[in-house]
């Protein structure tokens, strides 16, 4: 018989177990909202499992032995009061279904619910494991006052001590279970929004380093680059896979690269971050400066594993401190002319005054022509120095660009007769109208056609282009026959007293970018040596 009972009491407590885990494994299983009125349900679920415990009791010489108080203590220790009378509510219905002594059972009932729902209020602060063991504590003292009130089986304490130690396992027994597929669920929740952060984390990075103008890469210790950031094919023209795997330090300017080995193998030793500025070479051949900020990254042994180098095209700011140093050369420069043209002019009139009179009555001195036209020289770059460092009035009007051009050939017509050049003019346009202060653009074309034939000592042609291009611009393209230049010094083309002619003072080339910027355009150079010279100028047209 006890082998009985003990079956009948596992079988008991297995299928109570059963409808504890159901609920929970479901919904660990369904992603959906919360249930609405989740404690209304929860609690008519608890009297129902109540109704079936009371169903299923024990029984065993004559007592019956249930554990429907077991489902009313966990709802109130994990859901609350109004849920738990819910489910009391169910229990206590059974119960008189089931059995007589309704009055005893009804303030019982009545006791235990009142009891359990001021408790609460008092350890609504405890987790609910606590609150059970509270509860159930509760429920014990309570079971024996009323045991004892009304004298219910008092000569048999087996039976009473037995059945509080089935409750008791039933309630041990929910609380393992709940407990449990909370902590895995909160693992579960836990590990899902760690995932989910790192998830949102890797796509911010990645939208970051993919959308970038500045280069990202990270170097092995064996100074192969295991990434490239997309940006690299954006500036400089690579794909991915043609840069991975390869040495950094092929596509690092020569000049550079010892620079470059020597700061990445300091950092490799002594676990520095570093800055630095080296050229790369564009796919198409060309170099680009960048500025790039170099971190080393330790490993878990300690050891630096990767150097990420983050790059910044640097070309543009290159181009503007360059143009800010050539302001500040230009404007010194402009302010030693206005001072020196003025005090050479006056005393070299008087030296040239002189010399006239001095030749009138010395006419056979062979040498004054010489000082003569050295003085006239002079005279010309003092002017064109004070040129330069006043401020010219600007009267814009509406100009024809042919017209200029034409004006310019005539010009230097004899000049070119004399050593065997022929100046070739190509137009598309019959009218080419811009809106410019006339004479400055006239000097410009003088500048530039007086230095393409004295590029030409042995004679040759000339060509000049005009057209209007797509951008609603005049391109003036003059093309010579010359000597040439290297393609190193065509930066210092412009600057002032940067002069490739043996006698040259470079101030002309230089009003010439100061006309040309006036009037919003812009003026380049190609040129190879003995291959001549291209010049292309470029100013906008008048809107009509």
């Amino acid at each position: 018989m006890s082998i009985l009972f003990l079956y009948d009491y596992i079988v008991n407590l297995s299928i109570f177990s059963l409808f504890v885990s159901t609920p929970l494994v479901i919904r660990s299983y369904i992603n959906h909202r919360p249930l609405k009125l989740l404690r209304l349900w929860v609690g008519i679920y608890g009297g129902l499992v109540s109704i079936v415990l009371v169903i299923l009791a024990v029984k065993q010489q004559g007592f019956t032995y249930d554990i429907r108080y077991a489902p009313v203590i966990l709802i109130f220790a994990y859901l609350g009061p109004v849920p738990g009378l819910i489910t009391g509510f169910f229990s206590l219905l059974v119960r008189l279904y089931t059995g007589g002594n309704w009055t005893p059972a009804i303030v019982g009932w009545a006791i235990i619910m009142v009891a359990f729902s001021l408790i609460h209020a008092y350890i609504s602060h405890l987790s609910p494991l606590k609150k059970s063991i509270t509860l159930f504590g509760a429920y014990t003292a309570l079971y024996i006052f009323t045991v004892f009130t009304y004298h219910i089986l008092t000569d048999q304490p087996l039976f009473h001590g037995q059945y509080l130690l089935f409750v008791m396992l039933g309630v041990l027994l929910g609380t393992l279970l709940i407990e449990s597929n909370e902590r895995v669920r909160r693992m579960f929740t836990e590990k899902k929004h760690i995932e989910q952060t790192l998830e949102a984390s890797e796509s911010k990075y990645r939208l970051i380093a993919e959308n970038t103008s500045d280069l990202i890469m990270i170097m092995d210790k064996d100074l192969s680059i295991s990434y490239f950031s997309p940006s690299h094919e954006t500036v400089l023209g690579y794909k991915e896979f043609v840069l991975e795997g390869t040495e950094l330090c092929k596509f690092v300017h020569p000049d550079d690269v010892l620079m470059f080995l020597t700061r990445i193998k300091n950092m490799f030793e002594q676990f520095e971050s570093h800055s630095m500025e080296f050229r790369f070479k564009h796919n198409e051949g060309h170099w680009i400066e960048f500025e790039s900020r170099c971190m080393p990254v330790k490993a878990d042994c300690g050891n630096i594993a990767h150097i990420v180098i983050i790059s910044r095209d640097i070309s543009e700011r290159k181009k503007a401190e360059e143009f800010l140093l050539q302001s500040e050369k230009l404007s010194i420069v402009g302010e030693l002319a206005a001072g020196v043209a003025h005090e050479i002019r006056n005393p070299l009139t008087t030296i040239k005054g002189f010399i006239q009179m001095y030749k009138k009555e010395n006419p056979s001195i062979r040498y004054n022509d010489l000082l003569l036209s050295e003085l006239e020289r002079i005279e010309t770059i003092t002017s064109e120095l004070l040129s330069m460092a006043k401020p010219q009035a600007i009267q814009l009007i509406s100009t024809d660009i042919k017209e200029l051009i034409v004006f310019t050939i005539e010009f230097f017509s004899p000049q070119a007769l004399l050593r065997n050049i022929e100046i070739k003019l190509f137009c598309e346009e019959s009218t080419l109208l811009l809106t410019c202060e006339k004479n400055q653009i006239k000097q410009v074309f003088l500048n530039i056609l007086k230095n393409a034939i004295e590029s030409m000592p042995n004679g040759g042609e000339i060509h000049i282009n005009l057209h209007k291009d797509s951008e609603n611009e005049c391109v003036i393209m003059f093309k010579d026959q010359g000597s040439g230049i290297a393609e190193e010094m065509l930066p210092r083309l412009g600057q002032p007293f940067y002069s490739l002619k043996e006698k040259g003072t470079g101030l002309g080339l230089m009003i010439s970018h100061k006309i040309i910027k006036q009037h919003h355009g812009h003026i380049t150079y190609q040129s190879k040596i003995n291959e001549g010279t291209l010049i292309e100028v470029r100013l906008p047209l008048t809107v009509e």
